[in-house]
């Protein structure tokens, strides 16, 4: 028999997504993808260089579980120089991609009853990973009018004597937006006085804009230090989604467990990919100011042409690349086959059968108000994709 927590979860909205657009492609349709969240950026080719001396070099064989020491003291250097935070090799965890790291997060912390603090809207992982360890996930409602915030009154309302843990993403996927330091600290003083855990997943680190400064909670004192685990890694901000590479850092005990956990699910991250990480790490930043540069052009217009079609509204995201504009002024309507759009999803499947553009429903994120666009596409793509899209919304009847 299937496992009964198996039957808990379901699969990633944002890759279903994608399978289906692809699919369509495949036939020969032409589609706009705006539904996965990867940039369009090819890996830079001081880093590939690395992964190719090393394949040359024979270091394709198992390294220690939780990464090479190369790698964790470059990950080491880059939150002392980044987050002014110090850490020892006893403190990071190497693993195969971010969401690896959540998990071992997972199965480490959660134990059958606890629960965990989830804002709203959120990453799509994050509920599954809590269920698939037994634990339940609580949401925090957070609003539109406060830029997604987690309001504090609202975190110690949540706050029972179950709670194991917190789960904060800054930026924001999906909704592209930021905390500053003010609300973090605001939340590290609740956390620290009913001893919970903190989960900062901060892969969308170096993609901010706007002059907006990100700032990691575990960085506002000792305390908070104490009781926060990190999740980052190098897809996002090197472009190297397909390389596997994330990391955590937190309490010396918790990655000792995480790593044992590790040992016995994946052993090592891919010995190549560490290599090329070092290299990423240690080597030239300037790649990643090139491509936020070309991310913000991307955004500032995607932002203007969404809130210029009627019946949208789209909050101007500082982080990350993702636009999460508000549809729900369109439910009621009809779309010209006499089908009545009242949610996300449909309007989703709406955009993609009638408009030929992809993207992600907002329910799948727990804001069915909301759908989310990323801008890890070209300009030529955004505006061809927002041409459809006002066309599609423009068909829709009262």
């Amino acid at each position: 028999m299937i496992s009964t927590r198996s039957k808990n979860i379901k699969p990633s909205p944002t890759l279903s997504m994608d399978a289906k657009a692809k699919e369509m492609a495949s036939k020969g349709i032409d589609i706009v993808n705006f539904g996965v969240g990867e940039p369009d950026f090819d890996t830079p080719e001081f880093i590939k260089d690395a992964a190719i001396k090393a394949l040359k070099e024979g270091f394709t064989k198992y390294t220690p579980v939780g990464g090479i020491i190369e790698l964790k003291d470059a990950i080491i250097q880059k939150f002392e120089i980044d987050n002014n935070l110090k850490y020892s090799r006893e403190n990071i965890l190497v693993s195969c991609g971010a969401k690896h790291s959540l998990y071992n997060i997972a199965q480490a912390l959660y134990n059958p009853g606890d629960e965990v603090l989830i804002p709203s809207p959120y990453w799509v992982s994050y509920p599954d990973q809590v269920l698939l360890n037994d634990a339940k996930p609580v949401f925090i409602e957070t609003s539109e009018k406060d830029n997604f915030l987690l309001d504090p009154d609202e975190l110690k309302s949540k706050i029972s004597n179950k709670t194991k843990a917190l789960i904060l993403n800054s930026p924001s996927n999906p909704t592209g937006l930021t905390y500053d330091r003010k609300t973090l600290e605001a939340i590290a003083e609740i956390v620290i006085r009913h001893n919970i855990y903190v989960i900062s997943d901060e892969i969308y680190e170096k993609l901010v804009y706007d002059g907006v400064e990100h700032v990691s909670i575990a960085s506002l004192g000792e305390e908070i230090k104490k009781k926060t685990i990190i999740v980052n890694g190098l897809s996002k901000s090197y472009s190297m989604t397909g390389w596997r590479i994330g990391y955590a850092a937190g309490d010396k005990e918790v990655i000792q467990v995480m790593t044992n956990i590790q040992s016995q699910s994946t052993s090592n991250p891919n010995s190549v990919a560490q290599k090329a990480a070092v290299a990423a790490l240690t080597g030239p930043q300037d790649f990643i100011k090139k491509m936020i540069e070309e991310f913000d052009k991307r955004r500032i217009n995607l932002v203007k042409r969404l809130n210029s079609i009627e019946g949208v509204s789209c909050l101007t995201p500082t982080g990350a690349f993702y636009a999460f504009p508000n549809i729900s002024k369109l439910y009621g309507r009809k779309t010209p086959d006499g089908k009545v759009i009242n949610s996300s999803l449909e309007m989703a499947i709406y955009l993609l059968e009638f408009g030929k553009v992809a993207l992600v429903h907002g329910g799948a994120f727990g804001s069915d108000n909301h759908i989310r666009i990323s801008y890890a596409t070209s300009m030529e793509n955004i505006n061809k994709g927002l041409d459809r899209i006002k066309e599609a919304i423009h068909n829709l009847t009262i």
